[in-house]
């Protein structure tokens, strides 16, 4: 008797347990297929939603297609479109059409316009046309000029080609500068090849130095070399060192020694040590390559 109990009840519990089990694969069946609807994926079966879930997969859907039609997109759907919003996209697109004409742009379709915005497009695009000549850029239609934009775009081409000269910028015509601005153009590169001679950059004509300026320029070399051997890279000609920088450099190059030696890291010389420093190194100093 009690085994059939037993046997009743394991009965039921697997019922339950199975039935349980069945009840929760529905339900995650059905909440993926009701995220897959909102999403507006291919398989959504609509068919398995509530009547509340059906009603907000189809605003959901109406929003995205609305959505799709105000960026253009190929999925847009204009008939599922109510009044008002048919009529805010004709907006939204005028409005884009207008900016796209002021801006000059090639998406422009200036049938669209009205007179009104015709004029105003007119006067924005004979102003990307004089500002494009004056900064010297293509297309530039300079028929559409008067004589006094012609004017205002040839002063600004004069300036830009002193420009470029002052500050050795290709394209520069020296033939179109007046005697003045010549010698400001003169003036400015020989500040620019005095500064690149003193910090060692090209291009850099030491014929074109005054006295004063090759002076400046050789103790700037000078200080330049004496800081390469002190940092023991590669520039450094110790040929060109004074006494005095000859020991500032040695005294260096053993405290640099001294360091390697003591913390293992770098190249370490022994023989270079003095008794003293011998002692403050470790019973077995790292070894390294000589």
């Amino acid at each position: 008797m009690k085994l059939i109990k037993r046997t009743i009840l394991c009965f039921l519990v697997a019922y339950f347990g199975s039935w349980q089990g069945m009840l929760f694969a529905q339900a995650s069946d059905h909440g993926n297929n009701l995220a897959a609807c909102k999403s507006g994926l291919e398989f959504c079966n609509r068919s398995n939603l509530t009547d509340a879930e059906s009603h907000e997969v189809a605003v959901m859907m109406h929003q995205r297609n609305f959505a799709d039609c105000r960026a253009g997109g190929g999925s847009c759907d204009r008939s599922q479109l109510t009044a008002i919003e048919t009529n805010a996209l004709e907006v939204a697109a005028h409005e884009s059409n207008v900016s796209n004409c002021m801006n000059g742009f090639e998406s422009c379709d200036h049938s669209r316009l009205t007179p009104r915005e015709s004029r105003a497009v007119a006067i924005a695009e004979h102003q990307q046309i004089v500002s494009r000549c004056k900064d010297g850029l293509e297309p530039c239609d300079a028929s559409a000029l008067n004589m006094q934009e012609m004017n205002d775009v040839t002063l600004a081409g004069h300036q830009r080609n002193v420009s470029n000269c002052t500050d050795g910028i290709a394209p520069c015509d020296d033939s179109k500068l007046t005697p003045v601005e010549a010698r400001e153009v003169d003036s400015a590169d020989r500040e620019r090849n005095f500064s690149h001679c003193s910090e060692g950059w090209e291009p850099c004509d030491r014929s074109r130095l005054s006295p004063e300026e090759a002076r400046s320029v050789a103790l700037a070399d000078h200080q330049r070399n004496s800081s390469a051997c002190i940092d023991g890279t590669e520039s450094c000609d110790y040929s060109l060192l004074t006494a005095s920088e000859v020991t500032v450099v040695r005294v260096n190059e053993q405290r640099r020694n001294l360091k390697a030696c003591q913390t293992g890291y770098g190249y370490c010389d022994l023989s270079r040590l003095t008794k003293e420093e011998t002692r403050t190194i470790a019973a077995e100093p790292p070894t390294t390559t000589r």
